[in-house]
């Protein structure tokens, strides 16, 4: 057995025990983040969607993605849903530099200002529960061989937003296949002894309710030699831009950056 899948069982066990504390893990305040060596630069560039136009191009990926995979769920995907515009969720949007073609989207919600849309579905556990958390969902890209790394650095993005915004959990949802994706990148299963979990919000498809501990992420990455290791904290990428000015659907607004970066915490 690999360390990585050791380490993730390990944390899968710990998520069982009753007595689960979540206060024992790294937080923010005891956080300090190794500085990127290098940097590289990408073929797109991934942003916080901005104007109804970003939406459009999120939703037509998110459609396209979904058509591929969950065709009856794509017919109710060709427009924005409630939480797209809500305020707490943010739309990353990647975008190709040579001919502008949209390549990936990922929306983001923060529970800061009502629950996450998962908490339609499930009761989420005390250990969760009055934490700060986020939830990805309609997670999209393009069917060629952009989408892969596109996938990759979107995660990279939603994971840097988190660390931005101080969000200690993201807690996903993941169908059948796709949760494997997320098993791979440290994500444990919430309700571990319930499987796969029909979910109201989202047409009772049954999916994997997820978590990922994100101020421990680094250590726990770095320990088991996690292949995205380097490209994830090692690899500064100037493409990912997690600045926002004004929005014209009403998100949320987030203090305006520059390029996002990795904070040195001391």
């Amino acid at each position: 057995m690999t360390r990585l899948k050791e380490n993730e069982m390990e944390t899968r066990n710990a998520l069982k025990e009753e007595s689960f504390d979540a206060s024992s893990l790294t937080n923010f305040e005891n956080l300090t983040l190794p500085t990127p060596l290098t940097e590289e630069r990408l073929p797109f560039k991934i942003k916080i969607a901005q104007t109804e136009d970003d939406l459009e191009k999120a939703i037509d990926i998110r459609r396209s993605a979904y058509a591929r995979h969950v065709p009856d769920l794509a017919d109710l995907l060709r427009e924005p849903e409630d939480f797209d515009r809500d305020e707490g969720s943010v739309i990353l949007l990647a975008e190709s530099k040579l001919d502008g073609t949209t390549l990936g989207s990922m929306r983001i919600q923060t529970n800061r200002f009502q629950p996450l849309k998962l908490e339609a579905s499930v009761i989420l556990p005390p250990w969760l529960q009055h934490q700060p958390l986020s939830e990805a969902a309609r997670l999209g890209v393009a069917g060629n061989r952009m989408g892969k790394i596109t996938k990759i650095l979107l995660f990279k993005s939603y994971f840097l937003y988190c660390v931005k915004e101080r969000l200690d959990w993201m807690v996903i949802t993941a169908r059948s296949h796709v949760d494997k994706d997320y098993e791979n990148l440290m994500f444990s299963d919430v309700f571990p002894e319930s499987g796969y979990i029909p979910m109201k919000h989202d047409a009772n498809i049954p999916h994997r309710v997820m978590a990922f501990h994100v101020p421990s992420a680094e250590s726990r990455w770095r320990a088991v030699n996690h292949p995205l290791y380097n490209l994830v904290f090692m690899t500064q990428h100037p493409d990912i831009d997690l600045s926002q000015t004004e929005s014209q659907f009403h998100m949320h607004k987030i203090p305006h950056s520059t390029t996002a970066r990795l904070p040195v915490m001391m």
